[in-house]
């Protein structure tokens, strides 16, 4: 025979509600080292390319013996200068936000609105430093690769130095836009989890 003593459950024995676990991990310290980051990269990007000047002695045409010093800079280029414009507004950007995230730590009842501005920001900055490192991109590959179909020579092999200092600055540049989408990904992500709670 079955036993039909039950033991019934009484409130002490009761299991309490599992509370939903808050994520430790703090987005402020991992927002501020990244955006610090940023700003080291796009300060060395700038410094890079203002510093890259060459002058070299090219024969001139028609007359291979004659010789006559030709500067290479930056600013011969209008494509180095938007590089240039573009990327010292996000460096100055990345102070702001930077200071701004020190504060809402200290102070959080702001912290909705700054994450929404900064998110908004961060993706329209991505596009600023992206849209630079294509154009400067492409016109250092035509000074590394030339282009025969209009009779553009390639220059790197004469102004070595000049086409080493370029593509420095535009890795640093690459660096900088990828820093920008991490930003920006971490920015949504942060104001979806403020929102829901």
């Amino acid at each position: 025979m079955a036993s039909t003593n039950k033991i019934a459950a009484s409130p002490q024995m009761a299991a309490p509600p599992v509370a939903a676990a808050k994520c430790p991990f703090n987005y402020s310290i991992v927002d501020v080292a990244l955006r610090v980051l940023l700003f080291a990269t796009t300060l060395s990007s700038v410094v890079v390319m203002v510093s890259s000047k060459q002058t070299e002695l090219v024969p001139v045409p028609g007359l291979p013996t004659v010789l006559v010093p030709v500067p290479a800079k930056f600013n011969h280029s209008p494509a180095f200068i938007y590089f240039i414009t573009a990327l010292s507004v996000t460096g100055l950007y990345s102070i702001i936000p930077t200071l701004a995230t020190v504060s809402v730590v200290l102070k959080p009842t702001y912290s909705k609105g700054f994450l929404l501005v900064f998110a908004l920001l961060d993706v329209l900055f991505v596009g600023i430093v992206a849209s630079a490192t294509g154009a400067a991109g492409g016109f250092a590959y035509i000074g590394l690769k030339g282009n025969s179909h209009v009779g553009w020579n390639k220059i790197c092999g004469v102004y070595d130095k000049f086409c080493r200092y370029i593509g420095c600055s535009i890795a640093l540049s690459s660096i900088a836009a990828i820093l920008l989408v991490l930003l920006s990904m971490m920015s949504a992500f942060t104001l979806y989890k403020n929102i829901r709670d």
